[in-house]
């Protein structure tokens, strides 16, 4: 793994976390995406070298709308930016992590994406990513 590629934030109303983070930051996002495959909007605002991924539910089927189901708006997970993200999963499988995804996806900002179960990372969503 090479860096933390951003943190992700799960807000009820988009526009609203948009607003908030925008004043909290002094600037506004710099990119929107729907990515339809996992139901969510998402806008993303860069610090530094570093990125704030918001996600909003765009249905009730869409992870993010259970997550707010069940916990208030806040982190949702921490992402880490990887070389070769068949490599990582194959190495996360080996040392015994649970992996959400047999096979990468499509996620927002042009990246690969799998997910390793929080149950196996002390409580932590965990998202490896891989440029496109």
């Amino acid at each position: 793994m090479q860096k933390i590629e951003h943190i992700g934030i799960a807000v009820k109303d988009i526009e609203k976390g948009n607003a908030i983070y925008a004043k909290l930051l002094g600037k506004g996002p710099y990119k929107m995406e729907e990515v339809t495959s996992e139901n969510v909007l998402t806008s993303f605002f860069k610090v530094g070298e570093n990125k704030i991924e918001l996600l909003a539910a765009t249905s009730e089927d869409s992870a993010i709308h259970k997550f707010l189901e069940k916990n208030r708006e806040g982190i949702h997970h921490i992402a880490f930016a990887v070389d070769d993200i068949h490599a990582e999963m194959e190495r996360l499988r080996q040392e015994g992590f649970r992996l959400l995804n047999e096979e990468p996806k499509r996620g927002a900002d042009n990246k690969l994406i799998c997910f390793v179960h929080p149950k196996t990372t002390n409580g932590v969503l965990v998202e490896l990513c891989q440029d496109i």
